[in-house]
């Protein structure tokens, strides 16, 4: 039902935070693969995925290009985007669930979600952070990439996926797809 796809590059650190938050969603059956698209690791990022039993997408292409091969490659019909790094709340696998079946109950496959941003307890001020990026977003409707993304193969096709010449592959995606057609889901992510 559900490709994870998470861009690395020496990511060896990070790596297996996101990837633990992914166990529940496969042993559920939500998360059918996880595909790591490398940049060119010369750490121990490619064992890792290797040894987490995770598809691995090895080129030194564009990141735009690395993500948009592994979408391309992906088996399910929905896709999730997430950083090295990116940490959801448990609460991620019943909040997407539910939103992949409500979009598709309703047959509105042109909406995206992001996860809502989440900042650790150690940081200065977490509870005003928190309410900063939920304003920003409420007003803006303004995401980051670091929020993940959560979306369909169709809408990821119709708007042209990842661009290889992007500077900023990621955020160009979340411009082009659009503030009206992304929701998002009360589970947290942070970094």
């Amino acid at each position: 039902m559900l490709s994870v796809i998470i861009p690395t590059l020496n990511s060896e650190r990070v790596l297996a935070l996101t990837l633990s938050v992914l166990i529940p969603g496969a042993v559920s059956g939500l998360v059918r693969e996880v595909t790591v698209a490398d940049g060119g690791s010369i750490d121990k990022t490619l064992e890792i995925a290797d040894g987490a039993g995770c598809a691995v997408l090895a080129s030194e292409a564009p990141l735009g290009s690395r993500l948009h091969a592994a979408a391309a490659a992906a088996r399910s019909s929905w896709l999730m985007f997430l950083r090295p790094g990116t940490v959801l709340e448990p609460s991620w696998l019943d909040d997407a669930t539910r939103f992949i079946n409500e979009v598709e109950l309703a047959g509105d496959l042109r909406t995206a979600a992001v996860f809502r941003m989440s900042v650790s307890a150690q940081a200065r001020q977490p509870v005003i952070l928190e309410a900063l990026a939920l304003l920003t977003f409420g007003l803006f409707r303004r995401v980051h990439p670091d929020q993940g993304l959560l979306i369909g193969t169709g809408l990821y096709k119709e708007v042209g996926g990842h661009r290889a010449a992007a500077a900023d592959p990621e955020a160009d995606l979340l411009a082009r797809i659009g503030r009206k057609r992304i929701l998002m889901l009360r589970s947290g992510a942070r970094r």
